[in-house]
């Protein structure tokens, strides 16, 4: 902090984040609001994005079917986001077979 006056509080919480490693992450789970935007509503009607580890992007497929299709996709999908996550590029999306209740 400086003692020149006031700061704007984004701009702390941004240093913070980044002194401690956690701004690169954070701007990457963006991804988890852009899916249905970057698959489009067909894709996103069936899949849920679930979770962003480390440069790994999880999503969820409602169906085994439907994950053997996306699997086959998955160079596509991710070249789609990381056009969208320039700076902060995942390195794989892996889809997960979605839970039933």
């Amino acid at each position: 902090m400086t003692s020149g006056g006031p700061v704007r509080i984004g701009s702390v919480i941004s240093d913070v984040l980044e002194k401690h490693g956690l701004k690169d992450q954070i701007d990457r789970m963006g991804v988890l609001d852009l899916w249905p935007e970057l698959v489009g509503e067909h894709v996103a009607g069936v899949t849920r994005a679930k979770a962003v580890s480390d440069k790994t992007l999880f999503v969820e497929v409602r169906t085994s079917a439907w994950l053997m299709e996306l699997n086959m996709m998955r160079a596509d999908f991710l070249a789609k986001v990381n056009e969208r996550l320039v700076e902060v590029p995942l390195d794989r999306i892996v889809f997960v077979l979605a839970e039933t209740e």
